[in-house]
């Protein structure tokens, strides 16, 4: 599975390089690729700041969560996008990086993240009622170590050079 996706990736990837550096140039690709990375390095910086803010406003609740998270989430794999090299990977970066895309996406990962909670909850709730093991009754007795021919041994740790009775 893994390796299709990468597959995939691979191939996109170089159909998108080859047919940038077809349509304008192969200097103005690397001028794309580099002037990309850069914006995508500002934005990131921008961006990170204006999520740490909302974070810190949410928490002294002048805020929304959700959207403080959401927003983090957002930025996040739009920086994971911009450090896997590619145009494509970069173009979906700066679009999950510029805030405007970031308000459009932000109800539909906050729709997805409350269903995945509500799952986690219920999954939380079964465990929490689900019986637990060594929760019962405590029986007095004594622990047999090993038996020997129905003689009871003493437990040492044996190797078959000490124990005569293991070598053949």
């Amino acid at each position: 599975m893994y390796a299709a996706v990468f597959l995939l990736y691979v191939v996109v990837e170089i159909a998108a390089l080859i047919w940038v550096g077809g349509t304008i140039g192969v200097l103005w690709t690397a001028c794309l690729f580099l002037g990309g990375s850069l914006v995508g390095l500002m934005l990131m910086r921008s961006q990170w700041r204006r999520v740490i803010q909302g974070l810190r406003a949410a928490a002294g609740g002048k805020g929304s969560p959700g959207a403080a998270v959401a927003d983090g989430a957002l930025v996040a794999v739009g920086s994971a996008l911009m450090v896997v090299p590619g145009l494509v990977t970069s173009l979906l970066g700066l679009l999950l990086l510029i805030p405007p895309t970031r308000w459009l996406l932000r109800p539909v990962v906050v729709l997805v993240a409350g269903k995945r909670a509500a799952v986690v909850a219920a999954g939380a709730e079964a465990f929490a009622r689900a019986p637990r093991r060594g929760s019962g009754e405590v029986i007095e007795g004594e622990v047999v170590h090993d038996v020997f021919d129905g003689e009871v041994v003493d437990p040492q740790p044996r190797t078959p050079t000490r124990d005569p009775r293991l070598l053949p």
